[in-house]
This record gives structure tokens, C-alpha cells and sequence, in this order.
């Protein structure tokens, strides 16, 4: 039952004060790399960062006699939705003061589809922008992919709260695998994967030859899911070494994090036990080898493996959400382009940085559909579904067959919608597919080598409202719009 208490709007602004303050600290990093690299915009960048710093502290300061108290459910779920707002707001500010970004629609945009780990850009030089630039578009990325929701959860024993509501608001409430029974500790678990991969990920990439501040940037944008690149080719123009490489660490990231901590753990057995976890990798072999197939056969000149690592790339990069390219599926067959459909509606696996419906929601509405027939033919016959070799409750089944129904109702609506603007049916579903499913590029003249700057301004808002309810799932923001939500 949710708690009718009423809303704390100054428990709101404090909340936000603190993810402000976060993200300038963020924002400091790439300051610091302006002066470095002896920008011209460095004065610009440090002038953001005190912007940012200057009023997240005094929004603190202000509303400092809330910092103790616990927020409720309601608030929770508005902290939530506010906080990934100003994130993109604030993430606007250096974009605008450096001039990369003149205007505040197409600012908003990068910085929003930053966030929210979309990884559609406005940007048609991208190599044209200040490093320290790149490096904050990056920094976005690498935010929201974890979110800084969990981030702040992590500190939270130091404020003496316990944000469980914040929590179950901001992460995905699919993951039943226990990571740990403190719900801070869960926050910090995530954290160190989170780094952990990066971290990783950088080395792999230096090793290779791609140079340090690339290697950063790009880890960033993989481990987040999120597909911003320092290149206006991606990851085309790069060895195949570092290639997969980027392909390892995109499988990595759109797996469920609780598989990594039983891998931690030595937990192997347990972890391939995870019936997402199987029914994921199994989706990756299928359409990669079919995908490498149609490649081959189309371009016999190529080598094989060839044509399997841009098949293998590029499945990985979709099913994820993360968005990097090695070539342009759009030039690929018919058949190619449906299976590349088939990855943005799938989704990478829930408690993971990706985005899309999610693995599990679809394993478990095809035994649901399986259970269906059953019934049909035995209508005597008590069949249990089970998941992970749990039995699932009714009410959990009607959650995700419900949820189902309304991302592909946004998606159609969404569709329609969109159509207004861009009056192109291929262009509107795929910026609206892969704005929902986090994913970057699309369809039609929103592919891997265009960009979305040519859209009007009302359809990049209508798309950075489809991102934010993309990023939480839906539920999250929708509730707030309830006639019920507001009543006390």
C-alpha cells in the first residue's frame, strides 16, 4: 500500500543537491583535462564546474535539516525521476558555455541520451570536440550506467539513511538473485564490478595500441552500454584486437551483475545455472552465426572471420544497448535487418547496464505462453512455471506479461507519433525503438552512420521523455502521472 504522507518538497530539492554535487565532482575531472591538454575552453569548462558545484552546495546547505530523514515511497519514486532530469540539465552546461553544443535542444538531447546510456548524438564531428569535451560525454555515459541513484545509496550509511525505497525506484526489480542482504551493500557490490570492469577494460584496450585517453573514453561508453565514441567511424576503424575486446566487455556489461559476484565468488556452476544468463549467451551464438552466414554469402570476397566479427560485433553491440558500430547494417540484407530488429526488442539481461524489454521478461512470457497451450490441451493438468527452478507467483506473471504490453504499446504509439515529424515509417520506429531500448542508432536516416541533429525540436523532447522512461522501465515515471499518486 503506498504511503498517502505528503510529498517533502524540500526532501526533494536536498536529494537533488547531492546528485548535483556528485556530478560536479565528475565535472571536475574533465576540467582538470582542459588544463592539461591547454584548451581554450578551459576557463569555460571551470566556469561549468562552479556552476554546478556552487549551487548543488547551496541547495544543500539550504535545505541541510532534511538530510536525515528517509523518503517514502512517493518521494522515492520523484527523487528518481527529478534527479535523472537535472542530470541531463546540468549535463547541458558545459556543452553550451564551450559552444560544442550552441543550442539548448541539441544540448539536451546529447546530454540526456548521455545519462540515460541511449547514445544518440546530435554530433556530426565528434573528433572536431574538445578532449575535455569528449571526455564529459563519455563521463555521462559512465553515470548513468550504473546510476548515480545506486551511487548515492552506496554513501548513504554515512547521511544514517537507508534508501531502500530510492533503491528498489532506481534498479531493476527483476533481479531476485540475492547479491547481499544489506541493501547498501548491494549498491557498493555493483560499484566494485562496475570499476572493476572499466578498469580492465582500459588495460585490454591500451594493450592494443589505442591510447589512453581513448582507451578511458571507450570503456566508459562500453561498460555503461553506452555507445558514445571519440571517432566519427565508432569502433570501425579500429584493430580487430580491440574489436573484441569491446565485444568481451559488451557481453560482460549486458549480463546480469548478480552472475558476475557468483563468478567473484568461484560460483561458476551456479552462475551458467541462471536460466537468463544461458537463454542470453544462446540468443548471441544463434544470431551471430546466422548473421555471419548472410555476410559471407553476400560478400564471398571477404574472409569469413571477417564477416563474423562485424556479425558478432554487432549482435553483441544491439542485444546490449550499448550502440557501437563496426559497419552499417542498414546496407546488410533484409534478413540481417529483421534479426537486428529482433536484438532491440529482446534486450540485454535485467541488473545489468543494458537497456531493452530485458532477457527475462521474454523467458518468462514464452513459458507463460507455453503454459497457455498446456492448459488448452489438458485442461486438467496443473502445470507450475519455474525460473531457476523457483516457482513464480501468479501476480509476478501478470507484472511481466503486463509490462510486456505497455513498452510495445509506447513503442507503436511512440511510432505513430513520430511519424508527425519525420512522416518516414522506418525513421520513426527506429528512433523510438532504440530511444526505449537505450540503444543509439536506428533505422532509416537515424542509422549507425547518420545522426538524429536533422529532427525537429519536438520529437528530440518527445524522444529524451521515451530514454528516461526506457532507463525506469516505464513504472517509475508513469506512476507519478497517476491521478492516485497525488491524492493524500
Amino acid at each position: 500500500m503506498m504511503n498517502k504522507s505528503k510529498i517533502n518538497s524540500v526532501l526533494l530539492i536536498h536529494f537533488v543537491s547531492i546528485v548535483m554535487v556528485f556530478e560536479s565532482i565528475f565535472m571536475l575531472i574533465a576540467v582538470i583535462l582542459s588544463y592539461y591538454y591547454r584548451e581554450t575552453v578551459a576557463h569555460k569548462m571551470l566556469l561549468a564546474f562552479g556552476i554546478t558545484a556552487v549551487s548543488g552546495i547551496l541547495l544543500n546547505v539550504l535545505t541541510h535539516k532534511t538530510r536525515h530523514q528517509e523518503p517514502n515511497i512517493r518521494e522515492s519514486f520523484i527523487i528518481v525521476s527529478l534527479g535523472w532530469i537535472v542530470m541531463g540539465l546540468v549535463g547541458t552546461i558545459p556543452y553550451l558555455l564551450t559552444g560544442s553544443i550552441p543550442t539548448f535542444t541539441n544540448a539536451f538531447f546529447e546530454s540526456f541520451s548521455g545519462f540515460t546510456t541511449t547514445g544518440s548524438s546530435i554530433l556530426a564531428d565528434i573528433e572536431a570536440l574538445p578532449k575535455s569535451v569528449l571526455f564529459w560525454r563519455a563521463e555521462t555515459h559512465w553515470i548513468g550506467g550504473m546510476g548515480i541513484i545506486v551511487l548515492v545509496i552506496a554513501i548513504m550509511p554515512f547521511l544514517k539513511i537507508h534508501g531502500i525505497y530510492l533503491f528498489y525506484s532506481e534498479a531493476s526489480s527483476l533481479d531476485n538473485d540475492r547479491i547481499s542482504t544489506r541493501i547498501t551493500k548491494v549498491a557498493r557490490n555493483l560499484w566494485f564490478i562496475y570499476l572493476g570492469l572499466t578498469a580492465v577494460e582500459v588495460i585490454m584496450l591500451v594493450l592494443g595500441g589505442m591510447p589512453l585517453f581513448d582507451s578511458v573514453c571507450h570503456a566508459f561508453a562500453t561498460v555503461a552500454t553506452g555507445g558514445f565514441s571519440t571517432k566519427n567511424d565508432s569502433i570501425a576503424g579500429y584493430s580487430p584486437y580491440i574489436q573484441y575486446v569491446i565485444i568481451l566487455f559488451m557481453l560482460l556489461s549486458g549480463t546480469n551483475f548478480a552472475v558476475h559476484f557468483l563468478m567473484i565468488k568461484g560460483r561458476i556452476r551456479d552462475a551458467f545455472r541462471n536460466e537468463e544468463f544461458r537463454v542470453y549467451l544462446a540468443v548471441i551464438f544463434i544470431i551471430t552465426v546466422a548473421l555471419s552466414l548472410i555476410l559471407f554469402y553476400q560478400h564471398p570476397e571477404y574472409k569469413f572471420e571477417h564477416s563474423m566479427r562485424n556479425a558478432f560485433f554487432q549482435v553483441v553491440s544491439i542485444i546490449t544497448a550499448t550502440g557501437f558500430a563496426t559497419a552499417d547494417y542498414l546496407q546488410w540484407p533484409e534478413q540481417a535487418i529483421g534479426l537486428i530488429v529482433l536484438l532491440m526488442l529482446i534486450g540485454a539481461s535485467a541488473g545489468s547496464t543494458g537497456g531493452g524489454v530485458k532477457v527475462i521478461r521474454h523467458v518468462i512470457a514464452y513459458k507463460r505462453l507455453k503454459q497457455t497451450f498446456l492448459e488448452i490441451l489438458y485442461p486438467n493438468r496443473v502445470t507450475i512455471i519455474r525460473y531457476n527452478k523457483q516457482s513464480i507467483k501468479d501476480e509476478f506473471l501478470r507484472q511481466i506479461m503486463t509490462y510486456i504490453f505497455v513498452y510495445y504499446m509506447f513503442l507503436f504509439i511512440g511510432t505513430i507519433i513520430m511519424m508527425f515529424w519525420t512522416r518516414d515509417l522506418p525513421t520513426s520506429f527506429g528512433a523510438v525503438a532504440t530511444s526505449m531500448a537505450g540503444i543509439g542508432p536506428g533505422f532509416g536516416t537515424v542509422g549507425p552512420v547518420s545522426n538524429f541533429l536533422h529532427l525537429p525540436g519536438g520529437a528530440k523532447y518527445f524522444l529524451t521523455f521515451l530514454m528516461l522512461i526506457g532507463r525506469l522501465e516505464i513504472y517509475a515515471v508513469l506512476v507519478i502521472f497517476s491521478r492516485t499518486f497525488w491524492r493524500d
